[in-house]
């Protein structure tokens, strides 16, 4: 019995010493695994650190590539901007001279480059009368050099008319408030309008596309003009107190002026520097575009001012107003030349356009009654009434051609005279 017992305890000894050899060998095994893992979690932690560092090196190398072709593009822009206003400096300083060679009439400069003379005349009929806008058109305006009338309506159209035949020539769609105020571009390529829409709409006249819409107005658009000696330089005033001026090459506000009163009506001074603003206290406002500084500031009506018309040399500036009275005032010193007033005449709206002839003769300006009023600004009396119109006329335009005269009404008509 004690013999089985022994033998027994030694094949349990002797498996106890396989069983913790067997476990050793596994032991050092693992040992092995482990360090291998941790070898191998090594390198992966330092191949991620190094595609990192690849990620980051590549990001900042993209940035400063993308960083200098920005300042590659903000160079050539600057260059091509620079040449645009030599550009336009050189065609305003030739529209100086020109203006300075002005012999009984107005010089022009046609698209063949040979000068003519052209005096106004005073409108007597009605040869066209044309159902423009659905609503009212409430501003109408001539093409430089052209007798083609570019109008924009309550019909948030804007719409181009040959005057000599009354025929629809092009509509410029897009627009999503009522159309205020348009200008057009001297090179007669871009038509700009102001809208109700707290926007300003800038169309390409040969494609018929808009190429800008400028926003940053929070109320309504109601008065928008373009520089005499440049095509990039548009201001526009609204009924939120400030007047705006923009680059149109850009597409994008340069400059915000800031008002106590609400702007009605805006004019370029011929140089480009400067910029006259009619408003609803009835003062007139005369600014520095560039510094946004008020330079002058004087009162012109009793009530709104509604429509501003500088003359052809630039010197003399015709303001309208919700008192009756259209003013002349000398651009240089802001005093007042001449008083015109109607033979119980009413300005019809905030937004009543009046005109002066090309030749700086006369001013045409419409009444709620319907008639057209045309004074002579040498001896500041009416010399001629027109009437064809059977509801108030909003506003006037003459072809710097000397004629026609166009005027337009609340009813959407608009009347070509001759």
């Amino acid at each position: 019995m004690i013999s089985e017992l022994q033998n027994e305890l030694s094949q349990a000894r002797d498996e106890c010493s396989g069983l913790a050899a067997a476990l050793e060998e596994k032991s050092k095994a693992l040992e092995l695994l482990i360090s291998e893992h941790q070898e191998v979690k090594e390198q992966l932690e330092a191949a991620n650190l190094r595609a990192e560092n690849a990620l980051a090196e590549n990001k900042m190398l993209i940035d400063r590539w993308m960083l200098e072709k920005m300042k590659d593009a903000e160079r050539l822009n600057e260059a091509n901007a620079i040449y645009e206003d030599m550009l336009g400096r050189l065609k305003g300083e030739q529209i100086q001279l020109l203006a300075h060679q002005q012999v009984d009439g107005v010089v022009r400069q046609s698209e063949e480059g040979a000068e003519y003379y052209v005096e106004s005349t005073i409108p007597s009929a009605c040869k066209q009368r044309i159902p423009a806008h659905e609503g009212g058109c409430s501003s109408i305006l001539f093409e430089y050099n052209s007798s083609r009338l570019v109008s924009g309506g309550h019909d948030k159209a804007v719409k181009m008319w040959d005057t000599n035949t009354g025929s629809l020539t092009r509509t410029l769609y897009g627009c999503l408030g009522t159309v205020l105020d348009i200008c057009i571009t001297h090179d007669n390529k871009s038509v700009i309008a102001a809208s109700s829409s707290n926007n300003l709409y800038v169309w390409d006249v040969s494609s018929g596309r808009v190429r800008h819409t400028l926003t940053g107005h929070v109320d309504k658009v109601c008065a928008v003009d373009v520089s005499k000696v440049s095509n990039r330089s548009v201001v526009s005033a609204a009924y939120d107190r400030t007047i705006k001026v923009w680059d149109l090459q850009k597409g994008y506000c340069v400059n915000t002026l800031l008002s106590h009163s609400n702007c009605n009506a805006l004019s370029f001074s011929m140089d480009g520097q400067t910029v006259c603003s009619g408003h609803v206290d009835g003062n007139l406002r005369l600014w520095d575009i560039q510094t946004g500084k008020l330079l002058s500031e004087i009162a012109a009506h009793s009530y709104a001012v509604t429509s501003l018309s500088l003359s052809r040399n630039g010197n003399v500036i015709l303001s309208s107003g919700r008192d009756n009275l259209h003013n002349l005032f000398d651009m240089r010193s802001l005093e007042i030349c001449a008083t015109l007033r109607g033979n119980g005449g009413r300005v019809s709206s905030n937004w009543s356009r009046s005109c002066m002839s090309p030749d700086d003769g006369y001013v045409a300006a419409g009444s709620v009654d319907g008639s057209v009023h045309i004074w002579s600004v040498s001896n500041a009396k009416i010399v001629s009434t027109l009437k064809e119109h059977t509801s108030s006329v909003l506003c006037c335009s003459w072809s710097n051609l000397g004629k026609p005269l166009a005027t337009s009404d609340k009813n959407g008509n608009i009347c070509v005279w001759s």
